[in-house]
């Protein structure tokens, strides 16, 4: 009888410890955890990234607690993504509900990042369960500040930043047709014959230090041609070819420098035949990458009749000339690598050097030079009255130039938001 009545005082006590113990564990406050999260109305909390934010979207995040104030204040990090700045931004705790508001509003077309650190922490003191990241693109079209000229052909030709306009009388057969994608408007169309743009004073778009242009083109190859897709003075000033079988292209530039050996400009290619050979595998001592097209068909399959983007980039810094197609590298080469003595060993930038009356200072929007010019005036492919010459055929949109060095990531967030 008492070892029944010992056994039935040992099951009471267990009893009441695990209602103790149950309790005491129905009490313990939650880890923090994420419930929701949106920025203007787009989900970012969903299993792709958030897309078409706008550009002055405050981001809104919901947690199942209240969040401690001090802990969200540093526990958010936004990030652009094409240059890896930090963006400022004012954090405010409502309960569970977190707002952050960039001070800036983002740039249109760009991809940010959102890191949400694992210090963040509920007012019961409670850490998130697991730290995480979470991204979106805004809504519109990338552009790179600082630009010094540009042309939309928005129905026009005007430079929608600069004065570079032309008068009625240098636009010459231009159409304006839908562009590569709806939010890129329209594009300028080239007969392939006798349609031009030219814009005064050309030679103020070359700055003798950094330098870069951007463009989309596409190409129409009906003519079965070469291509002069535009020119300031040919050579004297750049002109940008693409080539009668489509597997290359270049920017051939005038530079100035400082070789007192050899004083004057000089002439010099920035060129891309997507063969891969460089300094190292049997090509010129200065090319120091070239990306391989031959694997895949050429590079005519990557530009021929399809929109493409192009950028020439000159660092007046390095010495470096980069030529990047539709966001990516294709081309470097390196002046410091040319001969001793050489004149692209003492370069400061591209320049313009106008060989009067051959060429005018007048920058050839479809063709290699002005009509003004003389230069191969009586070559089939350079006149341009000739029925053959090398004119321009086909769609161009959004002619950039800088005077500044384009990074990697801007270049590729250009073509990320600009692409059809």
């Amino acid at each position: 009888m008492r070892t029944i009545k010992w056994m039935l005082s040992l099951l009471l006590v267990a009893g009441g410890l695990a209602t103790v113990l149950n309790g005491c564990k129905e009490d313990e406050p939650p880890a923090l955890a994420l419930v929701s999260m949106t920025a203007g109305g787009v989900d970012l909390n969903g299993a792709t990234s958030g897309t078409s934010v706008p550009v002055g979207a405050s981001i809104v995040a919901t947690f199942n607690v209240a969040v401690d104030q001090a802990s969200a204040a540093s526990a958010f990090t936004l990030n652009r993504n094409f240059d890896n700045a930090v963006v400022a931004t004012t954090v405010t705790v409502n309960g569970a509900e977190v707002t952050i508001d960039p001070t800036d509003e983002y740039y249109g077309g760009a991809l940010y990042l959102l890191d949400v650190a694992a210090s963040l922490k509920s007012t019961d003191g409670k850490t998130l369960v697991t730290p995480f990241e979470r991204s979106f693109t805004t809504i519109g079209t990338f552009e790179v500040p600082g630009a010094v000229a540009k042309w939309t052909f928005e129905d026009n030709a005007n430079d929608v930043i600069g004065s570079k306009d032309p008068s009625a009388g240098q636009i010459v057969d231009i159409t304006y047709v839908a562009g590569r994608k709806a939010d890129a408007g329209k594009a300028a169309s080239f007969n392939g014959t006798t349609s031009i743009i030219e814009i005064s004073n050309g030679d103020e778009l070359m700055n003798n230090g950094n330098w870069a242009m951007s463009l989309w083109v596409k190409t129409n190859s009906e003519l079965e041609k070469g291509q002069f897709v535009l020119g300031l003075g040919a050579f004297y000033g750049f002109q940008m070819e693409i080539f009668s079988s489509y597997n290359g292209f270049k920017l051939a530039g005038s530079y100035a420098h400082t070789n007192p050996a050899a004083p004057g400009k000089f002439g010099e290619d920035l060129w891309a035949d997507g063969e891969g050979k460089t300094k190292d595998n049997g090509n010129w001592q200065g090319w120091t990458f070239s990306k391989d097209f031959t694997g895949s068909g050429g590079m005519s399959t990557v530009i021929q009749d399809k929109w493409a983007h192009y950028v020439f980039v000159y660092d007046a810094t390095a010495k470096t000339g980069t030529v990047y197609l539709n966001g990516e590298k294709i081309k470097e080469q390196d002046f410091d690598l040319w001969p001793d003595g050489a004149n692209p060993r003492f370069t400061t930038g591209l320049s313009y050097r106008g060989a009067e009356p051959d060429v005018k200072n007048e920058l050839a929007i479809g063709f290699i030079q002005s009509r003004a010019g003389t230069l191969w005036d009586a070559e089939p492919w350079g006149g341009y009255d000739q029925p053959g010459a090398n004119h321009f055929h086909g769609l161009m949109d959004d002619l950039i130039f800088y005077h500044k060095v384009l990074t990697a990531g801007e270049i590729t967030t250009l073509y990320n938001s600009g692409k059809p």
